[in-house]
This record gives C-alpha cells, sequence and structure tokens, in this order.
C-alpha cells in the first residue's frame, strides 16, 4: 500500500509541483515584478528611475544624467528592465519554465546585491538566518523567492504549462 502512494506521488509530484509554484508565482511575486518594471519605463523609453534604480551611486556621481554612464549600463538596464517583464509571462504561461525560473533566480540574486550595496540597505532589512523573525525583506523575502524559483528548475511548468503542450505537440525522440 505504502509503496503505491509512494510511487503515485513520485508520478505526480512534477506536475503538481510545477502548475503549483507557477500558480504561487502568479498570485504573489508577478505583480510585484511587473510594477518595479513599470517604474522603470517612462514613454517608449527607460526613465531615469530606471537608471537610479540599477546604479545609484553612479547616477549620483554624474549629477543624475544617465547619457553620462556608458554603453554597459545602458545595456544592463534595458535588459534588467526587459527581465523584469519577460520572466514572470513565461513563469506564468509555463513557457521555458526551467529557464525562466534560472534567470529569475539570477534576477534576484543581482536585485539583493544592487540593494544591499548600491542603495546601501540597513541590517534590519538584510535580516539573519534563523533569528526567528522571518519578515526581512532581503535575506527571508528572497530566499523564499528563490526556493520557489528552484523547485520550478527542478520540475518545470507541471501540468497546464505550454512547455508540456509543446513537448507532446513537437516531441524530440
Amino acid at each position: 500500500m505504502l509503496t503505491r502512494a509512494d510511487a503515485v506521488a513520485k508520478r505526480l509530484a512534477a506536475p503538481v509541483l510545477g502548475l503549483a509554484g507557477r500558480l504561487v508565482f502568479a498570485a504573489t511575486l508577478a505583480g510585484f515584478f511587473w510594477s518595479s518594471a513599470l517604474t522603470k519605463i517612462d514613454g517608449f523609453g527607460l526613465s531615469l528611475n530606471a537608471y537610479a534604480q540599477v546604479f545609484p551611486r553612479a547616477m549620483e556621481a554624474v549629477g543624475y544624467d544617465a547619457s553620462q554612464l556608458g554603453a554597459l549600463a545602458h545595456l544592463i538596464v534595458a535588459a534588467g528592465t526587459a527581465a523584469e517583464f519577460v520572466l514572470p509571462l513565461l513563469l506564468i504561461l509555463g513557457l521555458f519554465t526551467r529557464l525562466a525560473a534560472l534567470g529569475s533566480i539570477g534576477f534576484l540574486l543581482v536585485m539583493s546585491l544592487t540593494d544591499v550595496i548600491g542603495h546601501g540597505v540597513d541590517a534590519s532589512a538584510i535580516g539573519a538566518l534563523f533569528d526567528r523573525a522571518p519578515d526581512a525583506p532581503i535575506l527571508d523575502q528572497r530566499l523564499l523567492w528563490g526556493f520557489l524559483m528552484l523547485v520550478l528548475v527542478f520540475t518545470g511548468g507541471g501540468a497546464l504549462s505550454l512547455d508540456r503542450w509543446l513537448r507532446r505537440r513537437f516531441p524530440l525522440g
């Protein structure tokens, strides 16, 4: 009996966890990323706020004149802003889920380092592991976000994903 239940649980783990992970992401984090991305857009271009969020110290050094930043800075800000729109959409659709989740983990790391190093957030915002206070916005929250992304890296998009539909429609082997 337990062996059969174990086999069923193993068979359903990836489809259920992948779908549940995408639904949890859509319900809790997608809006955060899209709202953040919208603060970086001004009409059809990038706003000064985008540069100030990503490169706060560099923008202060150039008197908040983004034209004085190098081409690499412009590329990074544009790519980061695009990632805040595209990665959540891919995760919600379940399209290239593993890659999008991996990209989101990288994005979370860069975002957290920018907050700590670039914006100089204080220790209470950073938090500490095993401190019995689960509300620090940097370490505690983003560790949970990263774990959710890690689940999607390992399980994929699950049931009702475009990844699954494409795999069935166009089998590779």
